[in-house]
Parts: structure tokens; sequence; C-alpha cells
């Protein structure tokens, strides 16, 4: 099958100075996404993981190698990606409902009939509130909600254009540790029910074993793929998946591995 994510031999240096100097922020990766795989990032701090999703997303071109999203070389901002962080980054002065709808606003081919589809489009946002649990918080403004459901407003709007692919770094990562597994329950319902693309960059590895078909370490920096490991896990996954000895041990793999 055609993968829908292929690295080939890609490295990046961020100035020519880098690139002579040969300091690179990631290097020589290869690998390759399936169609509708959930994927994860792990390593330490500063090993590239973010570099990779601008990378993925064509923010930034590669130095060396080539980047292929979906059969087309990747040489510039893709459309079809819905990206999270760590922070919401809501409008303090529009509505949850006008933040999800911000994307189809400014991005083509959604504004040039923004005005003439805004019910259908609102229709679309409201659902999407009801499956992540904030129906009926449609016209609270960003300071109204907690840190919780500011971060499911924030995944409703990456997904509001129905993208093929979900980019999310680190986007539990500001919130408590109940509010994360919440968040976790939410985003596997909605990957389950739709089956797009996601990367997901974390350096929860629980997290990451919870979530993901195959989880990839990477390196210090430079960043280079230190080792592949397909989670075995039977889905659907439930929380109570996480004391078991099986997912243990998976997490303590991927521990030993980075600290290597």
């Amino acid at each position: 099958m055609t993968p829908f994510v292929d690295f080939q031999r890609v490295s990046l240096a961020y100035t020519p100075a880098q690139e002579r100097s040969g300091e690179y922020a990631v290097e020589d990766i290869s690998l390759t996404i399936g169609q509708g795989e959930f994927v994860a990032i792990v390593g330490p701090s500063g090993c590239g993981k973010s570099t990779f999703m601008k990378l993925t997303t064509g923010l930034k071109a590669p130095t060396r190698g080539t980047v292929v999203v979906g059969g087309q070389p990747v040489k510039g901002p893709l459309k079809i990606v819905g990206m999270a962080f760590q922070a919401p980054n809501l409008l303090p002065w529009r509505t949850t409902l006008d933040n999800i709808l911000l994307p189809l606003e400014i991005v083509e081919p959604y504004r040039s009939n923004f005005r003439a589809k805004r019910a259908e489009y609102e229709e679309r946002a409201r659902a999407l509130l009801a499956t992540v649990g904030l129906d009926g918080y449609e016209h609270k403004f960003p300071w109204e909600l907690s840190g919780g459901m500011q971060q499911r407003a924030s995944l409703c709007r990456a997904l509001i254009h129905e993208p093929q692919m979900l980019m999310l770094d680190e986007p539990f990562g500001a919130l408590d540790a109940f509010t994360r597994e919440e968040l976790w329950c939410v985003l596997r319902d909605l990957w389950t029910a739709r089956k797009f693309n996601v990367v997901l960059v974390t350096h929860d590895l629980r997290e990451a074993v919870f979530l993901a078909d195959t989880v990839y370490v990477m390196s210090k920096r430079p960043g280079r793929i230190l080792a592949r490991r397909e989670i075995d896990l039977p889905r659907p996954r439930e929380l109570e998946t996480t004391y078991t000895d099986e997912f243990n041990s998976l997490v303590h793999e991927l521990r030993t591995r980075i600290g290597h």
C-alpha cells in the first residue's frame, strides 16, 4: 500500500551556516506512515520532534531528502492538515463557536463561500462540540472555559475543515493528569470514528502507548530515529489498560530506548 507520509533520508539545517558546519536539527530520517495510522513521536527535549512536524506539514523544506504526503511531494504549507498545540491559543474576543469556525473564514476554498454556507459550517462545528462534550458551550468565551475545555475546543478547530491528517504538538502537556486522561479518550474516539492520520508529538510515554499504533523514538540533537515500536495492544483501549503489566512493559521499553 502506498504510504500516506513518506520520509526518505530527510535532514534539516535551519540556516546555511548550520548546514556548512553540519549542525542539523534532524538528520537522515526515513519512515513511512500508512493511511489512517496513528503515530506518536517521542524523545528528549530538543531532539527535533517539532521540526519533524514542520517538515511534515510543509512549514519547512528539507535541506536533504524528500517528504511526500498523500502521494505528492511537499513543496509548501499543506491545507489537508489540522494542527493543535500545548497552548489552545483561542482568541479571547471570540466565542467558542467563532473560534472553531476561524479556519473556515481564512483558508480557501472555504473562505470564498463562508457567508453563503455559514449555517452549514456552524452545524458542523456544533456536531464537533457535541462529540467532545462541549455542547451548550457554543457562546462561551475562552475565559469562561477550563483548560481542558479550551483544549477540546482547540481540537474541534483543528478538525473543522475535515483534514486528512491531524498534527498534535504536546496538546495535553499543560493539563492535570485527570483532565489529560479524559482528553486521551476524546482523541481516541475522534480518531476511531473518522480514521484520519494522526502524528502526536509528546514527552508522555504513557500517552504515546495508549493512543498510537506506532511509536518512533528520536535521539538527542541531531534528531534521528532510534527505534520504531508497533503497539500491539488491542483496540478499543480503555484507561484500565494503562494499569496492566503489558502496557507498563511497553512504556518501560520505550523509556530504556530513549535512555540509549
